[in-house]
C-alpha cells in the first residue's frame, strides 16, 4: 500500500490587521500549505493566560476563518481544535455547516475535549474531569454528525439533548466536512480513531496548562503508545485515518543543533530525544524532509501543521513533499 501524500499546514496565533490577516492567508495559500489553522482560545492577555503558558491567541477562529476563506481560492480552513465546552453544539454544528457551505467545501473541522483549565476558570466556567469532558465529546460528535445528515434530530444523552428538527444549511462536503480529534490520551485517542477522518496526535495535557509534562510523554516511544490507542479505537478502518501532528519546535537551518541542545535541556530529554521528538524539526531542508519521510513510514504521520512564525522558512519542505 501506498504511504498517503504530505499534506501541510500553518497555524496562526496573531494579526496586526484585517488586511494583514487575508494577505497572510493568501500567503499560506501561494506557499503551498493546504490548510491554514487558529486555535480556540478565548482569554486576552492577564494572569489567567500566564498561568497557562500558553500563546495569545487574538483572533477569535470562526470569523476568522471565514475571512481567510474568502480572501483565498484554494486554502483549506480549520481549527486545531474547537473546544467543545465553549458552544452549544448545535451553535457549532451549524456554524461549522454555514462555513462549509460559504467555502464551497474547504472546511476541516477539528474538535476537542477542553484541557485549558485556567482559561475555564477565568470564564468562570467548571472544569469537568477528563472523562466527564471526553463523553461530552463524543456526544458533540455524535449530534455534529446528525445535524450535518439533514435527517431529523433525536438525540437523548447524558450531555447533549437535542429534538424535533433537521441541521440547516447543509454542508458542501458530504456526509460532513473532515472531522479531525486532537489529544494525547488513551481516552480521547480512542474516541478519535473510532470518530475522525483526521486524528490529531497532541500532548497529554494532563496538568491543564503546556509545559515539560505534556512534552515528555510525546516522545517517539509515547508515540507509538499513542497510535495503539487509536488502532484500538479504530479497528478495520485504522487504514482510512490521516494522521496529523503540530510540528511546534520548527528550526530550519543553523540554528536547529543549537535549538535542540537548548530545548533538550529545558524539557529534561537527551538531545537525541529531542531531535527525534514527532512535535519538533530542526536542520537543513534536507534533514528534515529525510526525517518527516522516516516519521510517515515508522508512525504514518502525513500531516504536518507548523506555526505562522515558520512558515518562510518550512517553505522549501512544503514544496519539496507536499503531495508526494
Amino acid at each position: 500500500m501506498s504511504p498517503r501524500p504530505f499534506r501541510f499546514a500553518v497555524q496562526s496565533f496573531t494579526a496586526e490587521s484585517g488586511a494583514a490577516w487575508r494577505e497572510k492567508a493568501r500567503q499560506v495559500e501561494d506557499l503551498g500549505y493546504a490548510c491554514l489553522h487558529l486555535a480556540d482560545h478565548l482569554i486576552g492577555p492577564g494572569p489567567a493566560l500566564e498561568r497557562s503558558m500558553h500563546p495569545l491567541q487574538e483572533l477569535a477562529a470562526i470569523p476568522a476563518m471565514a475571512v481567510a476563506a474568502e480572501a483565498t481560492n484554494t486554502l483549506r480552513v480549520g481549527c486545531r481544535v474547537f473546544c467543545q465546552d465553549y458552544r452549544h453544539p448545535v451553535m457549532l454544528a451549524k456554524e461549522a455547516a454555514t462555513l462549509d457551505f460559504f467555502s464551497e467545501g474547504r472546511l476541516e473541522l477539528g474538535l476537542g475535549a477542553g484541557w485549558l483549565e485556567p482559561e475555564y476558570s477565568a470564564l468562570g466556567m467548571r472544569f469537568d474531569p477528563a472523562p466527564v469532558r471526553i463523553d461530552r465529546l463524543a456526544e458533540t460528535v455524535t449530534l455534529i454528525k446528525a445535524h450535518m445528515s439533514g435527517e431529523p434530530i433525536d438525540q437523548s444523552g447524558e450531555h447533549v439533548e437535542v429534538h424535533e428538527f433537521s441541521g440547516v444549511p447543509l454542508p458542501v462536503q458530504r456526509p460532513h466536512p473532515p472531522i479531525m480529534i486532537g489529544g494525547g490520551s488513551p481516552r480521547v485517542l480512542g474516541l478519535a480513531g473510532r470518530e475522525a477522518d483526521i486524528v490529531s496526535l497532541n500532548f497529554n495535557n494532563r496538568a491543564g496548562v503546556l509545559g515539560p509534562d505534556g512534552v515528555k510523554l510525546s516522545t517517539s516511544a509515547e508515540t507509538e503508545r499513542k497510535l495503539a490507542w487509536v488502532r484500538k479505537g479504530a479497528g478495520a478502518r485504522m487504514a482510512s485515518l490521516e494522521i496529523e501532528i503540530g510540528a511546534y519546535f520548527t528550526f530550519v537551518g543553523e540554528a536547529g543543533d543549537g535549538a535542540a541542545r537548548g530545548m533538550s535541556g529545558v524539557f529534561g530529554l537527551s538531545e537525541e530525544e529531542m531531535r527525534s521528538h514527532p512535535h519538533g524539526l530542526f536542520g537543513s531542508v534536507d534533514s528534515i524532509c529525510s526525517e518527516l519521510e522516516r516519521r510517515r513510514e515508522l508512525f504514518g504521520i502525513s500531516y504536518v501543521t507548523v506555526t505562522d512564525e515558520v512558515m518562510e522558512s518550512f517553505a522549501p519542505v512544503v514544496a519539496r513533499l507536499a503531495g508526494k
